[in-house]
């Protein structure tokens, strides 16, 4: 499952010095229902190795804000506290995501 990131943590999140990825995702958003699943199975898979979390733009709004997250689903992923030029937006297949989980840990 994965991790649930808020205002409250995420930042103590993307610092910790780990791989970090984000879906930024919403209630009222058909292809971020679509894509939950799979967020979910690649936070067991990548386990130990990225942290996968999601980011409810419906409940929260500083960190979209900061990242200026347009369109839903977006997902971002971080490395040694920074944000990487990784970066997909629109309804994504499991393996497009793994190839950008893979190109984040090879970074």
């Amino acid at each position: 499952m994965a991790l649930e990131i808020t205002d409250a943590n995420a930042h103590e999140i993307i610092e910790s010095g780990k791989p970090v990825m984000i879906d930024f995702w919403a209630t009222w958003c058909g292809p971020c229902k679509q894509l939950s699943p799979v967020v979910d199975e690649l936070a067991q898979e990548y386990e130990g190795k990225v942290v996968i979390g999601k980011y409810n733009l419906d409940e929260e709004s500083d960190l979209g804000q900061e990242y200026r997250i347009m369109s839903l689903p977006t997902i971002l992923f971080f490395k040694d506290g920074k944000k990487t030029d990784l970066r997909l937006t629109g309804s994504q297949t499991k393996a497009t995501i793994q190839g950008k989980l893979d190109e984040l840990l090879a970074l």
